[in-house]
């Protein structure tokens, strides 16, 4: 802990407390750390015990994903308030978890819609990875009734798997677009030169001529 303390940076904390984060270190001087550390699954949990955002991130970055029971992830991501910690749980854990399937279906149709938002988050990963027995054309009709009205973070998670359906499944392309063009969810959302919009319409179509480009 006191290793990390050192490396906080007031500047790096002002940066990530405009996104919500609480903390002020570099994450790539924390992956040094990290790397360093190699796998320790017991030291992860009494770093994660700490309740410190930075501890709570090089734990997941020093975990073993599968060794942590359904109930352990799920009280883990309830916990996980910021959005670097909750990202990182998800995609660094959970998504390599034998019980990431139970956990989204659980989440998916959480009340709680930071929680929602991981269940949003593992629908994404399946509609690019292992989309069949999911019903596509109810999740655009769930993104199309409630996204523009959705809390931010997710808001954000459904227009992602908006934009992926678009990306991954032909067939729902044209409404994938239309949904987004008329919800209007991140059109003006600032995106640094060469990269690519949130906004969905604008991302499907950029994916898909880069798909295009390289067949």
């Amino acid at each position: 802990m006191a290793e990390l303390a050192a490396l906080e940076d007031p500047r790096v904390r002002e940066v990530n407390g405009k996104r919500g984060d609480d903390h002020g270190v570099n994450l790539g001087q924390l992956r040094v750390v990290a790397k360093r550390l190699k796998t320790q699954q017991e030291l992860a949990k009494e770093l994660w015990e700490t309740g410190d955002t930075v501890a709570r991130l090089l734990a997941l970055l020093i975990c073993r994903p599968k060794a942590f029971e359904r109930d352990e992830l799920d009280a883990m991501l309830r916990e996980a308030r910021t959005p670097k910690v909750h990202d990182w749980l998800v995609n660094y854990v959970v998504k390599k978890s034998t019980h990431a399937e139970d956990l989204r279906v659980a989440w998916f149709a959480d009340t709680d819609p930071v929680v929602a938002s991981a269940g949003w988050a593992l629908t994404s990963e399946r509609v690019v990875r292992n989309p069949a027995g999911l019903d596509l054309p109810l999740l655009l009709d769930m993104i199309e009734a409630e996204m523009q009205g959705a809390p931010d973070r997710l808001q954000w998670a459904m227009n992602h798997c908006l934009a992926q359906i678009g990306i991954e499944h032909p067939e729902h392309r044209a409404r994938a677009i239309d949904i987004g063009e008329r919800l209007e969810v991140l059109k003006d959302y600032p995106t640094p030169p060469n990269c690519t919009s949130p906004f969905a319409p604008m991302w499907i179509t950029e994916m898909v001529r880069r798909q295009q480009a390289t067949t």
